[in-house]
């Protein structure tokens, strides 16, 4: 390759895997695109060619990240950068290639067969202006090698092990999610990068995995599965690139796509009207996705779970444009436009908040910290008080199973995209002041929200209940004890204070999230305290209180808001 051109310094690594990351995200909304159009009855192996190459496309963004993360880069993907306006150049590629937004046909699949392209034998390396992805890879490799050469492994591979994402965070597709700490897993990933778009060898059809879909035979890499889209048939074994598909028939029915408008922009539609206001609400959904993965890449790899959970929101939201007609027999489209994160709220700051996602889990910013609690009960089942255990070992961003089916509670494992979760949520919007009945006794005035109780049963005692024992508060101890028990009450539908109108009395209770478990195993919600604030789905906060409790079931009324539905359906965990 160019001497001038090779990849010298360690910054200029970074630099360079940085665009990598840039240039496998910039494939992502093609794809999604020529997706999003397929009816899939009419076209089922164009719908899995195209998934399939998606999906593998997202496992070279990762792999791009673990390179990065390697050799003690950031990755960054929640930035403008990402998402410049359609039609576009590959980022620091051969400006001749534009990646347009367009419904499946004949224009994508030469877009994508152009965008694949093998490298052709002998050519060079090019950190700059590459001509083919192999070739800007090619001289990523040469600057791993060239620095490790001369300034030994352990310099260039510095990066905290913990950031890597493994096989176990990402598990759709038939390649390998490669941890890189060393020259030989970074060739590894980038081998993996190369083969799955251009063939083993650079010459060969297959790239080494099996087909997700058939078991039984050779996966083939990206440029030959267009390849086979545009002739109508596939690869069987003894085919090359030169020899093409000879194999059995594909079916593509162009008829059976939805006609999307290309290219389309937010400015084509007036603020307000019904198409703008989808492709607005789509695109804060994309840069929902931006801003997990780059959670997930930067210190909290569970999260890339919740973020391809949350692709299955776009699906539909991308559907329902292109069931919207917009003028010449066309209909909208998604137009993949960069949100700004003060235009988001809830994405912004390291402040300690839960947000509500759309349909999805909590996600968890500032480090707040996780634990256990079990409910002490007497001998014959009364609540007692609460013992905490353990605490529980998170990332600095988590996110906490809301739908009640995750394999992994409390934390989310994307399960309530695949079953369909519905999040809809309907706390009562009022203050606590508003919806309080006030109930007086002697030197205190108890306060209750029925519509907050989860039925921890704290405030029925052994004998009577609070609202009986409220004539007898003369007695101190009568007293004491009701105050004890509403310090008990997670939700904090009661509370108490010493007379009417004067300021709530609060146990000093830190910031932290508890996962509640009630008698004989019950799982119950999740306890937040020490004023944590809650943002709903739509970035607006709930009334921040020094303790409430938000359902982790999934079948609350008041979601998401615990109301102790966790004890009708006998939740466990």
């Amino acid at each position: 390759m160019n001497r001038s051109a090779r990849i010298t310094t360690l910054d200029g690594l970074r630099e360079h895997l940085q665009w990598a990351i840039e240039l496998e995200h910039a494939t992502l909304p093609p794809y999604l695109c020529a997706l999003y159009s397929l009816d899939p009855e009419r076209n089922p192996d164009a719908v899995e060619v195209v998934g399939g190459v998606f999906i593998e496309e997202m496992l070279h963004l990762a792999l791009a990240a673990n390179l990065l993360n390697a050799v003690g880069g950031r990755p960054v993907l929640d930035a403008p950068q990402m998402l410049p306006p359609h039609p576009r150049p590959l980022p620091h590629g051969d400006r001749s290639l534009e990646l347009s937004l367009l419904p499946f046909g004949a224009e994508a699949i030469e877009m994508f067969l152009r965008l694949e392209r093998p490298t052709p034998p002998g050519a060079p390396a090019e950190g700059d202006d590459y001509e083919t992805i192999g070739q800007f890879y090619a001289a990523i490799e040469d600057g791993m090698r060239h620095l490790c050469a001369s300034l030994g492994e352990e310099e260039v591979f510095s990066g905290d092990p913990a950031r890597q994402l493994h096989a176990g965070h990402f598990q759709h597709s038939g390649g390998r999610l490669v941890a890189v700490d060393d020259l030989d897993t970074a060739l590894a990933a980038l081998e993996e990068i190369v083969e799955q778009g251009e063939g083993m060898g650079r010459g060969e059809v297959w790239d080494g995995d099996h087909d997700v879909h058939h078991p039984d035979r050779e996966e083939v890499a990206h440029y030959y599965r267009f390849e086979e889209l545009r002739s109508g048939r596939r690869y069987r074994p003894g085919d090359t690139g030169r020899s093409g598909p000879t194999g059995e028939t594909i079916g593509v029915d162009f008829d059976g796509v939805q006609p999307m408008r290309h290219n389309p922009r937010l400015d084509d539609h007036p603020p307000g009207s019904e198409i703008r206001t989808a492709q607005e609400e789509f695109n804060h959904t994309y840069c929902a996705v931006l801003h997990l993965l780059e959670q997930a890449f930067n210190g909290s790899p569970r999260l890339l779970s919740v973020a391809t959970g949350t692709m299955y929101a776009l699906k539909a939201q991308a559907q329902a444009l292109m069931g919207m007609p917009d003028g010449d027999g066309q209909t909208a489209g998604p137009t993949f436009e960069y949100v700004p994160p003060e235009l988001r709220r809830w994405s912004i700051g390291d402040q300690q908040r839960i947000v509500v996602l759309a349909d999805g889990p909590y996600v968890v910013y500032g480090r707040v910290p996780l634990r256990r609690k079990h409910k002490i009960v007497s001998d014959t089942g009364h609540a007692l008080t609460w013992q905490t255990g353990d605490a529980v070992e998170t990332e600095d961003t988590y996110a906490l199973c809301r739908c009640g089916r995750s394999s992994s509670k409390p934390f989310c494992d994307g399960t309530h995209a695949v079953v369909g979760f519905d999040g809809t949520e309907a706390a009562p919007g009022q203050p606590y002041a508003e919806l309080q009945h006030v109930h007086d006794g002697v030197g205190i005035s108890a306060q209750r929200v029925g519509e907050l109780c989860i039925h921890a049963a704290f405030c029925i005692g052994r004998t009577r209940p609070i609202a009986a024992m409220l004539a007898d508060t003369d007695d101190s101890d009568v007293r004491s004890n009701i105050m004890g028990r509403i310090d008990h009450c997670p939700s904090g539908s009661y509370s108490y204070a010493l007379e009417r109108g004067e300021e709530t009395i609060e146990a000093d209770l830190p910031p932290a999230i508890s996962v509640l478990e009630e008698e004989n195993g019950l799982a119950s919600a999740l306890w937040v305290t020490g004023g944590v604030a809650v943002l709903r789905a739509d970035g607006e906060p709930l009334e921040t209180r020094n303790r409430m409790t938000l359902c982790r079931c999934g079948h609350s009324s008041g979601k998401p808001l615990c109301d102790g539905t966790h004890r009708k359906i006998d939740f466990r965990e």
